[in-house]
């Protein structure tokens, strides 16, 4: 039974859908005070969180059971990542779910600047009326520059776009695809901050964009210049927006996210030409029902050990359509866990090669399993999340190869380790079904399905070894449920892998060692 804490107050779709699930056991207290969640949060495998929750190294280090952190929402900067990523556990968000509010929020911040409605609106409530004084200006023919072209970046150039606007973005880690497509002029930082009329920032808050908008960058900006901040606070300098504003470099600004929220001393709400909302982007019932849809079907995912759509602290995979990445993950972790268990020596490379079909796709998964399957019963938790940062540590270098033109198989996949004195060959396919199968084990080849106990027995090719194997078996009372055999003719051995009904015992193992000609024997459990 896996116990989920949620203190975010998400949609209760999504606490109802998480609360259905047969393993789950969800504890919903939204908006719980931080003091309260370190005293109860030691059982828990998994806690949900908006940005309320402040998930540092404290309430990591008194959570030994937690195996996932889950944003409700996009930012992350209330959760140490980096820490979370060191225990092993896997940081998810739902990046996307509220793009289509954040955007129409950061619209309605533009229009209200640019025609003064909020002012106006207040004149209005004192019984006041003075359609001069609340003149404002168009949009259409501006030039409007948006850093950051993600989700909510690309939408608000689309609503730009639908008021005529001549639509800059800048965004260095997209392709030039993605500009094509959304129908916006690529432009460099400098071009976009000398010639835009209003900017928009719809980036994340990391080091790089903290106070990107600064005093030097104002200060190159056109003189009456509109500002919008909707993304994150911080991004925005807000002494130098200030101070921009009462000089009039700057000529509005709309700000949905701040420094600190709430901001203590708002030094913004005596400016009229400033439009000013409380962190509410994402604040619509559709955008919130998305968000708590999407926890409710990754959260469970996450914690049975599956994929999910949106990791933060391990790489995005692209997974292959149908069951064949499925298929080959599953079969990476058990060969991972099957050399570990037949190699008796530490080696210190490893090379991975994914042949055929699958090597024209993305493998990493199958890298992050096969080292997930050969640490665990070696380190303390491993999971998808560390399992390259745990191989590290124990001194293994890493090297994968690309090998398209395979054509044994369909696809395949091989895991090599290496010294300058030894080397083990493990490998695998999956066949349509899905079947997969260990199809190498130290240069001998199989076809055998990845499942069960098995005893590893490799011998000297001489007679009597299948009949001393097979009465120590009897005598013991194993009852054999697949007995596969391989030969190797040039080292003159032969390795037997018999899968067995129930475990075998060490002095069983001991047993099969002392027969004659037999090298080794090893129990496998996978």
């Amino acid at each position: 039974m896996y116990r989920v804490l949620i203190t975010g107050a998400i949609h209760k779709t999504g606490v109802e859908r998480l609360s259905e699930e047969p393993d789950l056991e969800v504890n919903f207290q939204p908006d719980l005070p931080i003091a309260e969640i370190l005293k109860i949060i030691a059982p828990y495998h998994c806690i949900i969180t908006r940005s309320e929750t402040p998930i540092q190294k404290e309430l990591i280090d008194c959570a030994p059971e937690l195996k996932v952190i889950a944003r409700a929402g996009v930012g992350i900067a209330n959760i140490d990542v980096d820490y979370a990523t060191r225990k092993g556990i896997l940081v998810m968000n739902t990046p996307g779910k509220n793009t289509n509010s954040a955007a129409e929020l950061a619209m309605g911040l533009l229009l209200a600047v640019v025609r003064k409605i909020t002012s106006a609106h207040q004149t209005m409530q004192q019984k006041g009326w003075d359609r001069h004084r609340y003149a404002g200006v168009e949009l259409m023919g501006k030039t409007i520059g948006i850093i950051g072209l993600g989700n909510v970046g690309h939408r608000m150039a689309r609503f730009c776009r639908g008021f005529e606007m001549r639509v800059l973005a800048y965004d260095p880690y997209i392709p030039d695809e993605v500009f094509e497509r959304h129908n916006v002029e690529k432009s460099d930082w400098d071009t976009l901050i000398r010639e835009s009329d209003i900017i928009s920032v719809h980036v994340p808050k990391n080091e790089e964009t903290t106070g990107m908008i600064n005093v030097d960058a104002i200060t190159e900006m056109k003189q009456g210049v509109i500002l919008i901040n909707a993304a994150r606070g911080g991004i925005v300098d807000e002494a130098a927006l200030l101070a921009a504003l009462k000089s009039g470099q700057v000529a509005g600004a709309g700000i949905d996210t701040w420094d600190t929220e709430p901001p203590p001393d708002n030094p913004f709400s005596d400016i009229p030409q400033v439009v000013m909302t409380p962190h509410i982007g994402a604040s619509t019932p559709e955008a919130q029902i998305r968000i708590a849809e999407a926890i409710a079907v990754q959260v469970p995912r996450a914690l049975r050990g599956g994929i999910v759509d949106c990791p933060v602290n391990m790489p995005q995979i692209r997974v292959l359509e149908g069951d064949l990445m499925t298929s080959y993950t599953v079969l990476a972790e058990k060969l991972g866990a099957f050399a570990f268990q037949l190699m008796n020596i530490t080696l210190t490379h490893l090379e991975i090669l994914y042949r055929g079909y699958i090597a024209k796709h993305d493998c990493t998964l199958l890298r992050l399993a096969f080292l997930k399957g050969y640490l665990k019963d070696m380190l303390d938790y491993v999971s998808y999340v560390n399992a390259e940062q745990r191989a590290q540590s124990i001194g293994l270098h890493i090297n994968s190869l690309d090998d398209p033109g395979f054509t044994d198989y369909e696809s395949a996949v091989e895991y090599v380790f290496s010294d300058k004195d030894h080397n083990f060959r493990i490998g695998g396919v999956v066949f349509k079904g899905p079947h997969p199968r260990i199809s190498l084990v130290d240069d001998f080849e199989y076809e055998i399905e990845p499942e069960g106990t098995f005893l590893a027995i490799r011998s000297k090719d001489r007679l009597g070894v299948v009949g001393a194997i097979a009465s120590t078996l009897d005598r013991n009372n194993i009852l054999i449920n697949s007995f596969e055999f391989s030969h190797h003719q040039q080292r003159k051995r032969s390795m037997f892998l018999i899968r067995v009904v129930k475990d075998v015992s060490d002095e069983v193992i001991e047993e099969l060692e002392s027969q004659e000609h037999i090298i080794f024997a090893r129990k496998i459990r996978i």
